[in-house]
């Protein structure tokens, strides 16, 4: 009776040891402590009856193996969905976990040769067991994808009630409306539990990466197909470049459609189911998030970096620009949805690309320099009208400051330093203005005529002049930049008129020194037939001369009326005081024309001819 309880006691003492060792090691160390304490527990005592004790607890492990195998291999030959019965695949994973409880605890003895064949046995069995979690897994994806009810469409373009091809696989997808607040929920919420069930037996049993794969696959090919229904194709850098411009300008449209669409729907969307199947596995849901998402990332800002790599010709500014307005108003969702390590290489070169956009952006207002200076000053325009080059960075220069703050963005980020009163920007305008206005002042060398000349640069100023005041390009350059090119004006004026009237207005004065009436008749008569040829001449060219702007045209005409007429009618009043010589037929054959006269020819100048006109 004594020994049966020493034996007891010998037992006990044994189980403790193997309870608290976690390895045979440990186990020993605790066994010695024992028989420092008392002679029962030597270690020649306690060594008796293990091997019968071993081999009895070994005996429990296999027959609890067995009936673990039996459930299992049920399952896993099973041809039905095992998913499909509730109660089979809470079963099914109650034997997985009692499999895997039952490998854990006897782990640290798994270099005994019985535990360890039993243990390899159940690492088999753990093995089908996956593969089978592994298919189910997968078609449960795939069921779930179809059997959810698509509420909303992505390619908002689509007729209202189209119908799909019957063969199609139906994905869920959301209409973007003007409010992109919204998170889809690509998967039932039953089906979504059960898929976290499955991931977390697969990552706890050491296949993660095949959940993970599998996982990605199934919901990559889902993103994809999402984003291709917003018409968005899948196109290489090079075929970017090759398409025809205004099939580019439609590609683009598209793009920004999906980018917003993507960044804002899709990929939130795809995150919080990542979250939710691989709860409790941050790690396998970054990893399986990022391999779900690069294909399309990497397609969306593939195609803004052939943007910004792409051709600098001047009229693509306006695009380049709502492709770089789209990437930095999406440079939030780049950072809080793609915010994990896995992810760090997409979100850079989301940035990278942005970055490269605005570099375009300058780039393409360098070659708009270049454009204004090798246009070239060959044939004049008819009249000293608008030249097309005025007319064609004027409307460039207001077109592009109606994105004036995405501009001043674009050149605060380049490397030029501001003064302290413009911005890059302001100091960008000014030398393309300057530009201009030099290439005109080149262009207007071609008239032979210096009156013409001056009506070219009074045209082509005053145009510049209206544009600037009239848009966001006055703010730009300011209230003394637009006083100083008015004063410019003024000038050109002044010097037409100086250059084209003032022989003329010479032949009005009358010579008070000319020997008695006779001298100064003759002298008066050979002036007014002088005028008559000249004022004839010079209204027959100059009408047929072009000033775009009718109040230009208005105060031109004015001007030269209070500069001739008073001269004029002064001039045949003295003609006429003459006696014989200024009366009667002797002065029709000298006075061709009245006051009115001259000013009804005065008002008949700068019409252009049709040419001009346009």
């Amino acid at each position: 009776m004594a020994e049966n309880g020493e034996e007891k006691l010998l037992a006990v003492a044994r189980h403790i040891a193997k309870t608290l060792g976690h390895n045979e090691s440990m186990a020993d160390d605790i066994l010695q402590i024992f028989s420092t304490f008392d002679g029962r527990f030597s270690r020649e005592k306690l060594a008796e009856g293990q091997a019968g004790e071993d081999g009895s607890t070994v005996a429990v492990l296999e027959r609890t193996l067995n009936s673990l195998d039996g459930q299992i291999s049920r399952f896993v030959a099973a041809d039905q969905p095992i998913w499909a019965d509730p109660a089979d695949s809470a079963s099914f994973l109650d034997a997985i976990d009692e499999l895997v409880n039952i490998t854990r605890e006897w782990s640290h003895v798994a270099n005994e040769k019985p535990v360890g064949v039993c243990l390899a046995r159940a690492d088999e069995m753990l093995q089908q067991a996956m593969f089978r979690i592994e298919e189910e897994f997968r078609s449960l994806m795939e069921r779930g994808a179809e059997s959810f009810a698509v509420k909303h469409r992505l390619d908002s373009d689509e007729e209202e009630g189209e119908d799909y091809d019957g063969d199609d696989v139906q994905i869920p997808v959301a209409q973007p409306l003007t409010d992109y607040d919204l998170i889809i929920d690509a998967l039932p919420s039953a089906t979504i539990n059960d898929l976290h069930e499955m991931a977390k037996r697969m990552l706890g049993a050491g296949f993660g990466k095949s959940c993970s794969h599998v996982y990605s696959a199934c919901r990559r090919e889902f993103l994809e197909e999402s984003v291709s229904r917003l018409g968005l194709q899948k196109l290489s850098i090079e075929e970017v470049h090759k398409m025809p411009w205004q099939e580019l300008e439609d590609e683009i449209e598209r793009w920004i459609k999906a980018a917003n669409v993507s960044l804002r729907i899709l990929f939130p969307s795809e995150r919080r189911l990542c979250d939710r199947v691989f709860f409790g596995f941050s790690s396998a849901a970054d990893l399986s998030f990022m391999e779900v998402c690069r294909g399309s990332t990497i397609q969306l800002l593939n195609f803004a970096d052939a943007i910004a790599i792409g051709s600098r010709s001047p009229e693509r500014l306006f695009k380049v620009l709502d492709v770089f307005e789209t990437m930095r108003d999406l440079m939030h969702e780049f950072e809080s949805v793609f915010s994990d390590q896995f992810c760090l290489v997409l979100r850079n070169e989301a940035v990278t690309i942005w970055k490269r956009l605005g570099e375009a952006i300058r780039g393409i207002f360098m070659e708009l320099e270049n454009l204004i200076r090798r246009d070239p000053a060959k044939a004049a325009v008819p009249g000293g009208g608008l030249h097309p080059i005025t007319r064609y960075v004027m409307n460039y220069l207001r077109a592009a400051c109606r994105s004036r703050q995405t501009l001043e963005q674009v050149f605060e980020e380049s490397n030029g330093v501001p003064s302290k009163d413009s911005t890059l920007l302001t100091v960008q305008m000014s030398w393309i203005m300057e530009l201009l206005e030099s290439n005109l002042e080149v262009k207007s060398k071609v008239y032979k005529d210096p009156a013409l000349c001056y009506v070219f640069l009074m045209n082509n100023g005053r145009y510049i002049v209206q544009k600037v005041k009239d848009g966001d390009l006055g703010l730009l350059l300011g209230e003394d930049w637009i006083r100083k090119h008015n004063a410019k004006v003024r000038q050109y004026h002044s010097s037409y008129q100086r250059s084209a009237w003032n022989k003329m207005l010479g032949l009005l004065k009358v010579d008070n020194t000319a020997a008695g009436l006779n001298g100064l008749g003759k002298t008066m008569k050979e002036k007014l037939k002088q005028f008559n040829i000249q004022f004839d001449e010079t209204c027959k060219v100059h009408s047929t001369w072009v000033v775009f702007d009718e109040q230009l045209r208005e105060e031109l005409r004015i001007s030269l009326a209070r500069l001739l007429l008073p001269a004029y009618g002064n001039f045949i009043g003295r003609f006429q005081n003459l006696g014989d010589i200024g009366k009667g037929k002797n002065a029709d054959k000298y006075i061709k024309y009245g006051v009115e006269d001259i000013e009804a020819r005065i008002n008949e100048l700068f019409k252009g001819s049709t040419t001009a006109r346009k």
